[in-house]
C-alpha cells in the first residue's frame, strides 16, 4: 500500500475509533463502509483497511449476514464491574451522606431534572454523561479515599468497556431517573446511611439486570 492510501486509511481509522470511544458508534452499531467512505470523501478501500485495523484491536467484529459492527461489551467483565460498583458505590454514597453539605443535594436534584428533561428527546450519550455526573456528585464527598478510589476505578472501567445500557434499553433511562428520585428523597429526609447504601446498590444492580435481560433476548 502506498503512503497516500495509508494516510487515508489512518484518517478513517482515527475517525471511526474516536466515534467508538465517545459512544457515537455504540456496541453493536453496524459500520457501513460505503456510508463512512462518503462521509470522509474517500473510497471504500482505505475504510476497509481501517476496519481491519480496528478488528485486530478487538474494537470491531464481523458477523455473517451483518458485516462489520462495533464489538459488543464483554458481558462477564461488565457484570463483574457492575456488581463490584454496586457494593463500593453504595457504601461511598452512604459515607458521603453523613458529611455532604446541602449544596450537594441541590446540585444532584438539578442534574436529575436535566436527566428527566432528556427523556423526551433521548440521546444516550448525553444521558450517560449526565448520569455519571449525578452519581459523582453523590459519592464525591465520601471521606474514605480508598473507597472513593475503588468507585472511580469502577466507573472508569465501565467507560473502558464502552458500554451505555441506555443505548440498548432506552426504557431503563426512565426507571433510572425514578430511582434517582428515591435516593434524593432519602437524602432529603436524612435517612440512615444503611438505607442510602441499599438504595444506591439496588439502583446499580437494576441497571445490570436490564442489560442482562437485553442480552438474553438478543441471544434467544
Amino acid at each position: 500500500m502506498n503512503s497516500h492510501a495509508m494516510s487515508k486509511s489512518q484518517i478513517a481509522y482515527q475517525w471511526i475509533k474516536a466515534r467508538i470511544h465517545d459512544g457515537t458508534f455504540s456496541p453493536g452499531y453496524r459500520l457501513v463502509l460505503g456510508q463512512i467512505a462518503q462521509e470522509l470523501g474517500v473510497s471504500v478501500v482505505p475504510v476497509r483497511e481501517a476496519i481491519r485495523m480496528l478488528e485486530a484491536e478487538g474494537l470491531v467484529t464481523f458477523e455473517r449476514n451483518i458485516g462489520a459492527q462495533v464489538a459488543m461489551v464483554d458481558e462477564t467483565d461488565y457484570q463483574h464491574t457492575m456488581q463490584t460498583l454496586a457494593l463500593v458505590e453504595g457504601y461511598a454514597a452512604a459515607l458521603a451522606s453523613e458529611v455532604s453539605p446541602p449544596e450537594v443535594l441541590e446540585k444532584a436534584k438539578a442534574l436529575n431534572a436535566e436527566l428527566a428533561a432528556c427523556l423526551d428527546h433521548f440521546e444516550p450519550n448525553r444521558f450517560t454523561a449526565l448520569n455519571r455526573e449525578f452519581h459523582a456528585v453523590l459519592f464525591g464527598p465520601c471521606p474514605n479515599p480508598q473507597v472513593l478510589d475503588l468507585v472511580t476505578r469502577g466507573w472508569n472501567r465501565l467507560s473502558g468497556l464502552r458500554s451505555s445500557t441506555f443505548t440498548f434499553v432506552p426504557g431503563r433511562a426512565k426507571e433510572s431517573v425514578a430511582e434517582h428520585e428515591k435516593i434524593l428523597g432519602l437524602l432529603e429526609r436524612g435517612a440512615p446511611a444503611h438505607e442510602i447504601e441499599l438504595a444506591v446498590r439496588e439502583h446499580r444492580l437494576a441497571t445490570l439486570h436490564a442489560f442482562q435481560a437485553y442480552q438474553a433476548e438478543r441471544h434467544s
